[in-house]
């Protein structure tokens, strides 16, 4: 996702910096690789994070704020990285002067390659007019949703959770129609002409299960992963959590099972139980 975020900014006209552990192979064509957060910090004044947890953002944050010359004033954090941990780098980051704008993105890394990916950004809105043109560069769907750090991660996470249940209950579904002899395909037209459909229904299983591709591009582990951070937040706002801890234990049970998987693979996995 990283770095096809940051070849959008690079088409957008954008001069990119890009840093990975991974090493410059994962640096796309048009940006410069530099070796570590530092190197960016001290030339960059916008730094986009697209990053796997809330460890790897809290410490690129640290990072930054810990960079002698530093030139960076705001940072930018696609990752779904939970709203406790967006509200700390937040905080972390306003104790050196740099403003943090969480802006979590869902779409898919297919999503950010034809700018159809979603950014929801949280920020006072004299920070946002600022790195306006980044999150411009990044995609063409972008949408303000409060002030706040953590409340963009709230979203993505209800977002995350509503994509879950879905996914998991379709897999449910389509098994039971296939074991009386229905046709998937059939079932699908079917279910996307009818009150069922959904983005399980109208793209996940087409694309993906129906063609036996299994190549969302999303693992079954980041799954997993925001389900517990939804769950969480749940928790801490004392919200209502009746679907998410069985959500959340299907798919725990499927990454323990198949560690890595592409997330629409859980069809198979629900079929084999």
């Amino acid at each position: 996702m990283g770095r096809v975020l940051a070849a959008n900014l690079v088409s957008a006209g954008h001069d990119v910096l890009a840093t990975d552990l991974a090493g410059p192979d994962h640096c796309p064509e048009g940006a410069t690789f530099v070796p570590g957060v530092s190197a960016v910090a001290r030339e960059a004044e916008a730094v986009v994070l697209s990053l796997p947890d809330r460890d790897a953002s809290e410490q690129v944050a640290a990072d930054i704020g810990a960079t002698t010359g530093r030139v960076t004033t705001h940072v930018v954090d696609t990752s779904t990285v939970g709203v406790a941990a967006a509200r700390a780098i937040d905080v972390l980051l306003a104790e050196v002067g740099v403003a943090y704008v969480d802006a979590p993105v869902s779409g898919g890394v297919a999503g950010a390659r034809a700018r159809t990916l979603v950014v929801m950004y949280a920020a006072p809105e004299v920070v946002c007019e600022v790195v306006e043109p980044v999150l411009a560069g990044l995609s063409d769907r972008r949408r303000w949703v409060g002030v706040q750090a953590g409340m963009a991660q709230a979203l993505k996470l209800a977002n995350n959770f509503l994509s879950a249940v879905a996914l998991a209950a379709t897999s449910e579904a389509v098994a039971f129609g296939r074991s009386v002899g229905l046709d998937m395909a059939t079932m699908l037209d079917v279910l996307n002409a009818s009150s069922g459909q959904s983005a399980a229904t109208r793209d996940k299983f087409p694309d993906h299960v129906l063609t036996g591709r299994y190549a969302a591009g999303f693992t079954n582990n980041l799954m997993a992963k925001d389900l517990r951070l939804y769950l969480h937040a749940v928790e801490a706002e004392d919200s209502p959590a009746v679907l998410g801890p069985l959500t959340a234990a299907v798919w725990d049970r499927f990454a323990a099972a198949e560690p890595g998987a592409d997330f629409t693979r859980i069809y198979p996995f629900v079929e084999a139980q």
